[in-house]
């Protein structure tokens, strides 16, 4: 694949950060994701009105907010529960009347609560938030923080409105990095003793703010594109957020137009790692190390026996074991488990429809994974006919993640010494 051209009108150098973050696709920060220009430029040269778009590692919903706003159905789905509550968020149009009412609300119960003197005590266990995750929670945030966040997170969860509520549990999501002393350019965990913490309140009111503008915008698109919404008629996008193993689609056979994803990388468990501070304080987890086995080829996981269909991932996971036998074997466990996902994307695609997988090369103690050709190999295998590979440079702007050249894991930003993914492929394979 190195002897393949870099097509540079799949770059979108010129889309500015404002591009990249029109409507509902800034609501919440995610490592690695695709722009939705690729998105939407992928859906609308392989799909119709109507055609129904799978996302089977959905993230932060990219691929289905656009698909909806260009008038297909989607259904996406990820493992990860933060990035089913962000979904859900990013996907849903709420009227924007309503939500005005019910920010000014919590707004107000927020102002009002900060001049008692009984919201200091924090009740966790009234917040869902387990003994184990408070030690985590005390590990990354004062105690001051923690109170205020408390505050706001209670009065959350007494929204009765589930849209509303998912929106605003986004918001309070997407402030916990900058409130706490996790440093703000790494992408690894990483305590800055030095940082200075954003108050809480105030950047759950800017914060919610934005997003409430954003809801406008999208609500405002998505009333020309539901047919048959008029006007103060909240339009109902044909979107589904699941929460399901991509091994396991909830969709019927050869149901399927269009699958289009960024699949995990080798070494995908880190992000566990990235979304640790939503998952202690929504409950989501009460053990990183669980957090972390959920994810594909997690190397919390036990190791098994598979055959790969693709040599060169066999080859690969041989080389790795030869170095380190922990990665290796967490490296099988990922390409055994990516080939059951293309198995599974194989029975819900159409008979001609497409799957579109963007993934990039990347290595792991010095030993190369050339994840894109690994991918050909193996749904070739399943049945797949290769209908295009395109390769792309990704700006540093879009895609800020930095790895270490000796490990190949995160680093800090300070220290690593080059640019994650600084090209990557879109593999275009289709059902025969």
């Amino acid at each position: 694949m190195q002897s393949i051209e870099v097509d540079h009108s799949w770059s979108f150098r010129e889309a500015s950060r404002a591009d990249t973050s029109y409507l509902t696709h800034g609501y919440h920060r995610y490592p690695a994701k695709f722009i939705p220009q690729l998105a939407a430029r992928v859906i609308r040269e392989n799909t119709d009105a109507g055609d129904l778009v799978c996302d089977p590692f959905m993230g932060s919903g990219t691929t289905l907010v656009e698909a909806i706003v260009n008038g297909r159905r989607a259904y996406g789905t990820d493992i990860n529960p933060v990035a089913v509550m962000i979904s859900k968020a990013k996907t849903a149009p709420i009227n924007p009347a309503k939500l005005r009412s019910e920010v000014d609300s919590v707004f107000d119960y927020l102002q009002a609560a900060k001049h008692k003197e009984n919201y200091a005590q924090v009740d966790y266990s009234a917040l869902g938030i387990a003994a184990p995750s408070r030690e985590r929670i005390n590990y990354w945030f004062s105690e001051k923080q923690q109170r205020d966040l408390a505050l706001i997170l209670q009065r959350i969860r007494l929204v009765q409105d589930q849209a509303i509520q998912n929106f605003l549990l986004c918001s309070f999501s997407n402030i916990l990095k900058g409130c706490s002393i996790w440093m703000l350019k790494s992408v690894k965990p990483t305590r800055d003793w030095q940082k200075k913490v954003a108050p809480a309140c105030r950047s759950f009111v800017l914060q919610t703010e934005k997003m409430t503008r954003k809801n406008a915008e999208f609500w405002q698109v998505m009333q020309g594109i539901c047919v048959g919404a008029g006007a103060g008629i909240k339009p109902e996008p044909e979107c589904i957020v699941d929460s399901r193993d991509a091994r396991h689609l909830a969709l019927r056979d050869s149901s399927v137009d269009l699958i289009l994803t960024s699949p995990p990388y080798v070494t995908s468990y880190e992000y566990a790692d990235l979304h640790q501070l939503t998952a202690l304080w929504l409950g989501y987890t009460d053990s990183l190390k669980d957090f972390r086995s959920k994810f594909i080829g997690s190397i919390q996981k036990q190791d098994i026996e598979c055959k790969l269909y693709s040599k060169l991932a066999a080859d690969t996971v041989s080389r790795l074991k030869a170095k380190d036998k922990k990665e290796g074997s967490a490296a099988e466990r990922y390409f055994s488990e990516m080939q059951q996902c293309f198995e599974e994307m194989y029975r819900v695609l159409k008979l001609g429809g497409r799957a579109a997988i963007v993934i990039g090369d990347t290595d792991l103690k010095k030993v190369q994974i050339k994840n894109a050709e690994v991918f050909v190999q193996t749904m070739e295998k399943i049945g797949f006919l290769t209908r295009n590979i395109i390769k792309r440079p990704v700006p540093s702007k879009i895609l800020p993640l930095t790895r270490d050249l000796r490990t190949g894991r995160f680093a800090k930003v300070a220290s690593s010494n080059r640019l994650a993914y600084p090209t990557e492929y879109i593999v275009m394979m289709e059902k025969a």
